[in-house]
């Protein structure tokens, strides 16, 4: 494979700029793609910080080796490994039915090893029968990391996948309502034998592996939960064209019957939960809506993601050539074609089967598979049954993935030497510069114009090759071509380029949204037909005036009042939740589905808009059963109050209690009771630029001193260290102080400790000069103005979900500790949970706490954070308080692994009365010695005095002490001072 190179200098390092002559082609060959290929220059960017080439380009080497596709297979028992890790979870025994198989479950990351002997030096699939544990480890895919001899052979070796299958519980049930309710999802996995295929939906083919002739090493590593009988290293199947193949379709019957027709929301099994049926209300589409929940449709937004799959079965009636049509809807991202993998009885029939495009409609339309219109396929089918499966890939986009990825890298390298050319201000978030200075960009930045011009050139091309797979111009071939232009204006005035940082930026941060669009391929599907070679194609789309009627008729429907706060359901458990639509939907929908069946308890969930309403609704005589989504200061304050239940009353209250850490009830006891249950949970962690930390040369910080040894580095390149200045539980926390006395009565910030963490945390702003307002640390981490700082789970969410251009470029650690006399490092932090709570006025509270044990189980919050982020997207990821839960929803291994480790240490503010105080007059003491020039000591000695004198008054308000402050009844508050050893378990 021939490369150009590209050798640039810039400050700070090498640019190594690879025009990639023949990366296209390698794509299309991993892939499986027939078009043809095409001289495309493309970026590739080299700096520090290494990813593994992808499969396409290493298997484009390997072809051009000429190494052989396999003829031989070599199968071993995978009862027998070599190696393990020797974790307890992986044991050999018996399941469902088969003897002696390797049976792997495991809370941590663990591993096993095989030695094959490999008869030839050659191409081969690696294939596994295999059985996913039922009822065990959640309802995602199985992933393994892959190495052979001790290497990874290529960047997809280190997340294959193995999937599960499922079916829905039919027939569907109606609520009270007339709705129909989302059927659940049951295991009906079997024993199988796949092959490894790469967990991004990149290829459409099963990945390939080298061996050389000879004894090798087969590693696996990952958690489970799945039995392995054997592995086996086999060749590739050869896949013909449709031309190949219809060469042998000259003497076969040609059949003359009727039209099969099959409701495509009655697929036999799908191999993921979060595929969902859909209600539709199009007047074509069968059955049709009437007002009520109906769920007619397959798909869309809840089929969307890599390797989705959905199978149904058809019984062909005669031997013969059929068609095959779909009436399907394809209208999420405007212009896009989206595009499946179609096997019929689990195979590919020929090539053009292996990435069949949906061009985008913004209606339902008829979609007969072939050529174009006028062209349908013909398939061969015997009498009999049949299986019929789509499954989502994006191998037609994956090379335009990677390119703009290189071009992402690329434009980074030229954003990071203005920077570095031109200095920044990190205390906005607007870049700062000199616009007195003249700029001669030949002589500051030798080559970057010329730099310029290539990123402008690769984004002309890119958008061409795009257009050509989309088969139309879509937003994002439009996006690349508008960023060309405003490139090449900018290349006309090369004296003004370093005011136009920000314009580049922005370049960046929408080419990460295209790769995002990209990998998105949403296909909703209402009917499939099985046509008979001269059989008519049934109408697929509805008539004019049907649609108009349809219209009318849904605009009647639209009338509903059942969701009404000041209308209570008195024969229904009342749920209201203080968070938004999509969040309430969810919950109803789950509770039709598994809690009434179960129960026999009927459930009404409605939207809590403000929890204002809670006291109002109190006066009025109207209050629900439940309140969900609640911060956690209102159980206690309601408590006080005499409005909600002590949980621990109930007699199963213990069993509840350890699966949640001991400082996440601290907030919700008082007065001996719990009166509330963490449902989310916050985290305080460490974000950094991976990218930015290995230019500089830095190490991630362990403690606060090795923050301060990090700072001068930073501020010399015109970046910063973000820490939040309202958040400041753990620097008291970290050095042993507690914010209330154990009675409650007084503030525990008087002493020499709270003096020392007071001291600690405005030094920060006074003596290390880290930003006191920060408008966005977000925006600035994005820019790589503050590269690493401290920050909640919302980052972690905006991030994952709204910066693209970043992925893989940065990482969580644990926050920086304090470290104790004997030398280990405390990391106390809160972070701010969601609570629910059970009313007094309820009648209903022994069913009330029935739902609050259900809906905080594992099972439910699992299948809750799977259904949101599935319907959402990563945005919407659930951050369960249940940690068996929050280890089977989709985290990255390592971010899991260190929000764990960080869990251990969490601990918030415990609730009293007259506690509001605390925060309010703590932020104030910053205040006055920060922005003002007060002493630390003497600040902290006024907020004692005003805490203490709110404390007082309202415990006599609510009879702890009387008017000179002797104590009447004790307020126990609760001490957690070691890490909670319960989730040990699941921490690497």
């Amino acid at each position: 494979m021939k490369k150009t190179r590209i050798w640039i200098r810039f400050s700070g390092g090498i640019l190594l700029v690879v025009l990639l002559l023949s990366s296209r082609a390698a794509i299309q060959l991993a892939s499986g793609e027939t078009s043809e290929t095409k001289v495309v220059p493309e970026l590739h960017s080299s700096f520090n910080y290494e990813i593994d080439p992808y499969f396409g380009e290493v298997l484009a080497g390997w072809k051009e080796q000429d190494l052989p596709n396999a003829t031989a297979s070599v199968t071993v028992d995978a009862g027998k490994p070599s190696k393990g890790s020797g974790d307890e979870g992986i044991v050999t025994g018996d399941y469902e039915g088969k003897s002696n198989v390797l049976i792997w479950n495991t809370t941590g990351l663990s591993w096993v090893e095989y030695q094959i002997d490999v008869p030839n030096d050659a191409l081969y699939e690696i294939q596994v029968s295999y059985h996913a544990l039922k009822g065990i480890g959640g309802k995602g895919a199985i992933q393994f990391g892959v190495t052979i001899d001790g290497n990874r052979p290529y960047h997809e070796a280190s997340s294959v996948s193995l999937y599960r299958s499922w079916e829905d519980v039919r027939p569907i049930l109606t609520n009270s309502d007339g709705d129909e309710i989302r059927p659940r999802s049951l295991d009906v996995s079997e024993w199988s034998q796949d092959p490894f295929i790469d967990s991004g939906g990149a290829y459409s083919q099963p990945l390939q592996w080298h061996f050389e002739e000879g004894t090798h090493t087969i590693r696996l590593e990952g958690y489970g939960p799945i039995a392995l009988e054997s592995i086996q290293i086999v060749p590739s199947e050869a896949i013909a064209t449709y031309e190949e193949l219809a060469a042998s379709y000259d003497n076969v019957h040609v059949t003359e019957g009727e039209t099969l027709t099959l409701q495509a929301e009655d697929f036999t099994s799908k191999n993921d939960t979060a595929i969902k049926l859909y209600s539709d209300k199009n007047s074509r589409t069968v059955p049709r809506y009437k007002g009520r929940t109906l769920y007619n449709t397959v798909g869309g937004l809840r089929w969307i993601e890599q390797n989705q799959e959905i199978t149904w079965t058809v019984e062909v009636p005669e031997t013969g050539m059929y068609k095959i049509a779909f009436r399907a809807l394809q209208n999420t991202i405007a212009q896009k074609t989206s595009f499946r993998t179609i096997r019929i009885d689990g195979v590919v029939p020929f090539k053009e089967l292996l990435a069949y495009s949906f061009p985008y409609s913004t209606g339902w339309k008829g979609r007969v598979i072939g050529a174009d219109d006028e062209s349908p396929y013909l398939f061969y089918l015997e009498e009999g049954k049949h299986s019929l499966s789509l499954a989502v890939t994006h191998s037609p986009v994956k090379s335009i993935i990677v390119d703009i990825e290189a071009l992402n890298a690329h434009l980074d390298s030229i954003d990071w030497d203005l920077r570095t050319l031109t200095g920044t201000t990190t205390g906005s978030t607007k870049t700062v510069l000199d616009r007195n200075r003249t700029w001669n960009m030949e002589q500051d930045s030798p080559g970057l114009t010329d730099r310029l011009l290539l990123a402008a050139d690769a984004m002309e091309a890119l958008s061409s090759q795009l257009v050509k797979v989309n088969g139309n111009k879509d937003s994002i071939s439009q996006g690349l071509v508008t960023s060309a232009k405003d490139i090449r204006e900018l290349n006309e005035k090369p004296e003004e380029i370093p005011y136009h940082i920000d314009e580049i930026s922005s370049m960046r941060e929408k080419l990460g949204t295209f790769i995002d669009s990209l990998v998105k391929q949403s296909l909703q599907l209402d009917e499939i037909y099985i046509i008979p070679k001269n059989a008519k194609t049934p109408r697929m789309e509805s008539a004019f005036f049907n649609n108009v009627k349809g219209s009318l008729q849904n605009f009647s429907y639209s009338f509903d009042t059942r969701d009404n706060l000041s209308e209570l359901d008195t024969t229904k458990l009342n749920i209201w939740v203080q968070r938004g639509r999509d969040y309430v939907d969810q919950l109803q929908q789950l509770a039709d589905e598994s809690f009434t069946p179960e129960t026999g308890i009927e459930v009404k969930v409605n939207l809590l808009p403000n929890p204002e309403l809670l006291l109002m609704s109190n006066a009025a005589g109207v209050q629900p059963d439940v309140a969900l989504g609640l911060t956690q200061d209102l159980p206690v304050d309601y408590a006080i109050r005499g409005s909600t239940v002590d949980l621990s009353q109930f007699d199963d209250f213990e069993e509840l209690y350890p699966r949640f850490s001991p400082g996440s009830w601290l907030p919700l006891h008082y007065n001996g009771g719990y009166y509330g249950v963490p449902e989310t949970q916050s985290f305080q962690v460490l974000y950094y630029r991976k990218d930015i930390l290995q230019r500089l040369g830095l190490d991630i910080p362990e403690t606060w001193d090795d923050v301060y040894d990090l700072l001068p580095t930073l501020q010399q390149n015109f970046m910063n260290f973000y820490v939040n200045p309202k958040e400041f539980t753990h620097f008291f926390y970290q050095n042993g102080v507690e914010f209330y006395e154990a009675d409650g009565v007084n503030s525990g910030l008087d002493t020499p400790e709270a003096y020392q963490a007071f001291k600690q945390w405005t030094d920060l702003f006074n003596t290390y000069a880290i930003e006191r307002e920060v408008p966005s640390f977000y925006q600035h981490f994005r820019k790589g103005t503050m590269p690493i700082g401290i920050s909640d789970y919302n980052m972690y969410v905006q991030l994952s979900a709204a910066a693209p251009e970043l992925n893989g470029r940065w990482g969580i650690a644990l926050i920086p500790g304090t470290k104790q006399v004997d030398g280990t490092i405390s990391r106390w932090a809160g972070g701010g949970q969601r609570t629910g709570v059970i009313f007094e006025k309820s009648e209903k509270k022994d069913e009330a706490w029935q739902f609050l044990k259900w809906w905080l189980s594992t099972e439910v919050q699992e299948q809750y954070g799977s259904d949101l982020e599935a319907v959402n997207g990563v945005a919407f990821r659930w951050n369960t308080s249940n940690v068996e839960a929050f280890m089977q929803l989709p985290w990255k291994k390592e971010d899991a692994n260190v929000i764990l480790n960080q869990w251990k240490w969490y601990k918030d503010i415990p609730n009293v009365p007259g506690g509001y105080f605390l925060e309010r007059e703590t932020n104030n003491a910053w205040v006055r010695s920060v922005v003002g020039t007060t002493n630390y000591m003497s600040s902290l000695e006024q907020t004692v005095r005003d805490i203490n004198r709110e404390l007082h008054r309202k415990q006599e308000e609510f009879g702890f002490i009387d008017s000179v402050g002797n104590r009447l009844k004790t307020l126990d508050i609760q001490a957690v001072d070691t890490p909670w050893e319960g989730i040990d378990r699941y921490v690497e």
